[in-house]
């Protein structure tokens, strides 16, 4: 049995002859936060609809809680939360009030209220019209009422759109502490790299509805590789090759992956055959870059 609370195979949603997701198969672990992570219009809010059977597969299949999504879709989703693209709620109530209204239709314990707006702390303002609250406020509202009947898998969709950093720092702080302190899984989009690095245990990146990886933001991290600018770079090149270094000529002389006592027997080498040493340095590739080479957005993309 594996310890999947979301699973899919070859999942995929073709709109009009177009495939907005292309045969995706994700795999989210109990109790992780899942980073969903790709640029704007790459098919994560289309998949999150078809996980909350808002949208119909073209192709493909989801497992929740290890149970086929279609056969057991009222059971399933009587376990998941969530919030897609912006809050819904009415205005002209109070928090409360907004509350009241999904623990009265679910038949949920009248505690549960308190308690989660004291979790998303709006238990201050829970008297006060929801149309007079900040953004960062209807945001907070917003996942209140995705959790008010504590799901074991929460869905979130861009939950920190439009939010200053201190709206951004505080959804991110109560996103991190939902699994271990309500037993909660938590899927989360975004299509920015280091609101997904501060908060995620597992990623997945997504582009044109096809998925890129899957995995710890880690892996992605580049092996460390130094740079050579010398007096005869031709010769130095030859010289290292002949004693086995890996070179990578592609922007300079580069040694690969190399620890610092193999730069000190390379840097001797040269020195020992006469070659001047300008410059020696480490060059790598940072995560944002990775990412963005990696999704084909390039050095001028806005993420």
């Amino acid at each position: 049995m594996t310890n999947y609370i979301i699973e899919t195979q070859q999942l995929s949603k073709d709109f009009s002859g177009e495939l907005s997701v292309n045969q995706l198969s994700i795999h989210v672990k109990k109790n992780e936060i899942y980073g969903f992570l790709g640029p704007n219009g790459a098919g994560k809010s289309t998949t999150m609809k078809m996980l909350l059977g808002l949208l119909q597969p073209s192709h493909g299949s989801i497992k929740l809680f290890g149970k086929d999504f279609n056969s057991n879709q009222i059971a399933l989703l009587s376990d998941v939360g969530s919030l897609i693209e912006e809050p819904s709620y009415y205005a002209n109530l109070t928090g409360y009030e907004n509350l009241q209204i999904i623990q009265k239709l679910l038949k949920l314990p009248k505690e549960n209220i308190d308690k989660v707006l004291k979790i998303v702390r709006l238990y201050e303002q829970k008297d006060k019209l929801v149309k007079n609250y900040s953004l960062g406020m209807k945001q907070r509202l917003g996942i209140a009422l995705a959790i008010v009947k504590f799901p074991k898998l929460l869905i979130l969709d861009e939950p920190t759109n439009g939010l200053d950093p201190a709206g951004i720092q505080e959804i991110r702080e109560l996103i991190k502490s939902l699994p271990q302190r309500y037993d909660m899984t938590v899927i989360i989009s975004s299509h920015i790299l280091s609101e997904i690095e501060q908060m995620a245990t597992t990623v997945g990146i997504i582009n044109c509805g096809k998925l890129l990886f899957e995995g710890n933001l880690a892996e992605l991290e580049e092996d460390e590789k130094y740079l050579f600018e010398t007096s005869d770079d031709f010769t130095a090149e030859t010289l290292l090759a002949s004693k086995g270094f890996e070179i990578n000529k592609e922007t300079g002389l580069i040694l690969n992956n190399y620890n610092k006592v193999s730069i000190a027997a390379a840097v001797r080498l040269l020195v020992d055959n006469g070659i001047d040493i300008y410059q020696v340095r480490m060059v790598r590739k940072s995560l944002e870059e990775v990412f963005l080479d990696m999704t084909g957005r390039g050095k001028g993309s806005v993420l």
